[in-house]
């Protein structure tokens, strides 16, 4: 217990059994929720929001091919300016969502902004991203907390349902998502261990022997 008392910063992620667990093994910690985490959920945001139009435009081309049928015709899914059709357009938009504008390839540029045009709310929420990946980038907490601030008056004026839930769960857990502008304390390393370690016991199909397995990853990766 002395030991542990010792402990005084904790990075963690969003989850309440993990915070629980925290402060109940480590009373002295001050509990810091990791940057991925909190963008992590912005940026699923987005996806949400991309994938919902995908299964619109997917249920929009059914109809219009039933449509087709009826009328004794043929259906062509419209092509557009990149080739792409929208249901492809959507689906291969997925990863330009992540990334800044300026590491975007000339395809990728040229695919966001036909699907921008078409759909202004998905910019919306893709600048929304930008802005509040931007405030990891100060170096003062209370600057982060007045652009926290701003961002959230963003979001209230796009009115887009995701971010708003978004908003609640960052509103809900802002002491500790402002804690890591102390120190700008990050749990990446773990988190790459971690990652690692599942994808070691997913190539072995599982594991039966502990000790063995134990052994194993101390040799290839202590």
């Amino acid at each position: 217990m002395e030991k542990r008392n010792q402990v005084t910063e904790i990075s963690m992620d969003m989850a309440r059994n993990m915070g629980l667990a925290a402060e109940k093994s480590f009373p002295n910690s001050k509990h810091v929720i990791d940057r991925f985490h909190v963008v992590r959920l912005v940026m699923d945001a987005v996806q949400h929001i991309r994938i919902n139009l995908r299964w619109k435009a997917i249920e929009d081309e059914n109809i219009a091919i039933k449509q087709a049928k009826q009328n004794g015709e043929k259906y062509y899914s419209p092509i557009l300016a990149n080739g792409d059709t929208l249901k492809e357009l959507l689906v291969r938009s997925r990863y330009l969502l992540y990334k800044y504008e300026t590491d975007w390839t000339a395809n990728q540029a040229k695919r966001a902004a036909i699907l921008f045009e078409k759909y202004p709310a998905l910019k919306t929420a893709y600048q929304l991203t930008l802005t509040f990946r931007n405030i990891y980038k100060n170096a003062s907490k209370t600057q982060a907390l007045i652009e926290f601030n701003n961002w959230k008056q963003k979001v209230i004026t796009a009115q887009i349902d995701e971010f708003n839930t978004v908003v609640n769960s960052i509103d809900h857990h802002l002491d500790n998502i402002m804690n890591f502008f102390d120190n700008r304390s990050t749990n990446a390393n773990a988190e790459s261990f971690n990652s690692k370690i599942k994808g070691f016991r997913a190539n072995l199909r599982g594991v039966t022997d502990v000790k063995f397995f134990l052994f194993r990853l101390e040799k290839l990766f202590a």
